[in-house]
């Protein structure tokens, strides 16, 4: 006969309890509705790789619209020049966000730094806590918002020294539209507009295409940004900076062939030996 312990084990454990008490939380309603989504295979791929097109239809748009128009090619030039600049001087960008734009800009600033430009996130909320004195002489303030009106940020702008240069990714097309930057005529924008807002492609306005499209044009501006800072340089500099994981790996693996190439090929030289003729009492 079972124990009264292991009995109230059983019991514990039936399948019936877990039918009442459907894991994470979830209702018994909502889990056959799941259940019956999965099932449908066919609509699930649908709404999976439409997901995919949409997204890839506003890259392709952003791309175009940096190809073709002239304020946005502005924008990009403008953007560089003002980076190489703060760079000359020691200076970095310092890249602010809240939400879904603070990890676009915190991996604008890994990208950045992974490729030698100096570069330090500022969350916006911590920025009036004391992280504003991370702005120094000759720093740019690189604001990450996609609606460039984001409370917190515009919260900022009284007390960003009126000597640091501001640049923003936001959706507007030119920087006297955008909240952040109009009040500074020498305030830089780069647009990352999208094609269609999220709540009518998806029914639900959570950040998806419009953080895909920024980081693609942070991407842009780094690697931009890093070409004309380091030129032929730009591969040396990231391996340098990325000595672990899989890359750091494949540089050391170079490294290593290099070496071993160059002390074969020490191995094969040969040194030209005096002539017998010429004896230590013929140096003079």
């Amino acid at each position: 006969m079972d124990s009264p312990r292991s009995t109230k084990r059983e019991r514990s454990h039936s399948p019936e309890r877990d039918l009442l008490t459907p894991p994470n939380g979830i209702d018994d309603h909502v889990s056959k509705r799941m259940k019956l989504d999965i099932d449908n295979a066919c609509d699930v791929l649908n709404h999976a790789t439409r997901v995919l097109a949409i997204e890839a239809e506003a890259l392709a748009a952003i791309r175009n619209l940096y190809q073709t128009d002239n304020t946005a090619q502005q924008g990009l030039l403008d953007a560089v020049q003002a980076v190489l600049d703060c760079q000359e001087k020691r200076g970095k960008l310092v890249v602010t966000g809240v939400g879904k734009s603070a990890y676009i800009a915190q991996k604008f600033v890994a990208t950045c730094k992974s490729l030698g430009v100096a570069a330090s996130f500022m969350h916006a909320c911590e920025a009036v806590h004391g992280d504003l004195g991370d702005i120094r002489e000759h720093d740019i303030v690189l604001f990450v918002s996609y609606s460039g009106k984001t409370p917190e940020l515009l919260n900022l702008l009284p007390h960003i020294p009126a000597s640091t240069r501001l640049m923003a990714l936001s959706s507007h097309y030119h920087f006297t539209a955008c909240p952040l930057l109009h009040s500074r005529a020498d305030s830089i924008l780069l647009p990352t507009p999208i094609p269609e807002k999220e709540e009518i492609s998806f029914s639900v306005s959570a950040p998806t295409t419009s953080t895909t499209v920024t980081l693609a044009v942070a991407d842009m501006l780094a690697l931009t940004i890093a070409e004309q800072l380091h030129q032929t340089r730009k591969k040396e500099v990231f391996a340098r900076n990325h000595p672990g994981g899989a890359i750091g790996v494949a540089y050391r693996e170079v490294i290593k062939v290099d070496v071993d190439v160059e002390l074969k090929k020490a191995e094969l030289e040969v040194l030209e030996l005096p002539s017998p003729s010429i004896s230590g009492s013929d140096d003079f």
